[in-house]
Parts: C-alpha cells; sequence; structure tokens
C-alpha cells in the first residue's frame, strides 16, 4: 500500500477542516476545472485499493434503494417487493428505502456482495470518486473520507492539484 494510505483514517480526522475548505475551493471556475483530474485520479486511487480488503462502506453506511432498485434486487432474490422491503430495509428521516442493519446483510464475511451484480445503483458509483458528486454532496464527501479510503486518496491528491 502506498505512504500516502498509511494510517488514513486518523490521517482522515484530522484532515475534515482542510476538506471543507478543499471542497468549497473546487466550487469556484478555477476549482471546477480540476474535474478533468477526477476520473485518472479515480483510477488512481483503486489501483492501490482493494475494496474486498476494507468494505468500509457496506459495513458502516447504507445505500439507497430506488425503485428500479427495489425491483431488481426483489426479482433476483424470488421475493414480493414488499416482503423484500420488510424484511430488508427501513425509511430513513429524508423518506429513502435504506438496509435496515449495518453491516449490509448482503456482505458475506469475505467482504464480497452476495447481490453484487444487481446492486443498487447508490453502490455502483460509490464513492463518487470519479464525478462531480464528490463536491457537490461535500457533508457526505467529508463523512466518506474516514469510510473509504478512496476518498481519502483522491481528496489528498486534489489538494496538491488545487491551491
Amino acid at each position: 500500500m502506498s505512504e500516502l494510505l498509511s494510517e488514513w483514517e486518523k490521517k482522515s480526522k484530522e484532515n475534515q477542516k482542510s476538506y471543507k475548505q478543499l471542497l468549497l475551493k473546487m466550487q469556484t471556475k478555477k476549482g471546477k476545472e480540476t474535474l478533468r483530474e477526477l476520473p485518472d485520479l479515480h483510477d488512481e486511487a483503486f489501483s492501490k485499493i482493494d475494496c474486498l480488503q476494507c468494505a468500509g462502506c457496506c459495513k458502516t453506511i447504507s445505500p439507497r434503494f430506488k425503485t428500479p432498485d427495489i425491483k431488481r434486487v426483489s426479482k433476483h432474490l424470488g421475493l414480493r417487493e414488499s416482503v423484500f422491503i420488510e424484511s430488508y430495509l427501513r425509511l430513513d428521516e429524508d423518506g429513502d428505502y435504506v438496509v435496515k442493519r449495518s453491516p449490509c446483510a448482503f456482505l458475506g464475511e469475505d467482504n464480497h456482495c452476495s447481490i453484487y451484480d444487481i446492486r443498487p445503483n447508490d453502490c455502483r458509483n460509490y464513492p463518487y470518486t470519479d464525478s462531480d458528486e464528490l463536491f457537490k454532496r461535500d457533508k457526505s464527501t467529508m463523512l466518506n473520507s474516514v469510510i473509504c479510503p478512496a476518498v481519502y486518496y483522491v481528496l489528498e491528491r486534489l489538494k496538491t492539484i488545487v491551491k
């Protein structure tokens, strides 16, 4: 693992203030010019990070299950949508369906997802390090920086690019 990633959780907690400032800078015209860097930074991060070694996202937060996700997953599991919702999901404070408990019921002991091929779109897009969602959802990004080493990595690399 790269030097940048050593003790990443501790460093991320310590760097929350600088991340907030960075994300504010990213809203400026000059900051938005760096959007083109994100896909490369995303790929660079994931060349160093193996999600199966971490699974922090699946262990601590929940994706939103939108109607198409519910339809797809319940069909795959052979359950009526209402039974799937009752068995696995709850409504959060925003009115979105999320998993009832953490870690996610679909996460195996080996950190593999039992519904990976049909996972919710939130899971497919997480951790948003290759799109402008990284800046648009600043509170989520800051939280994600202590959950996902890829978010931490991309933010640290962006700090060297955006001055």
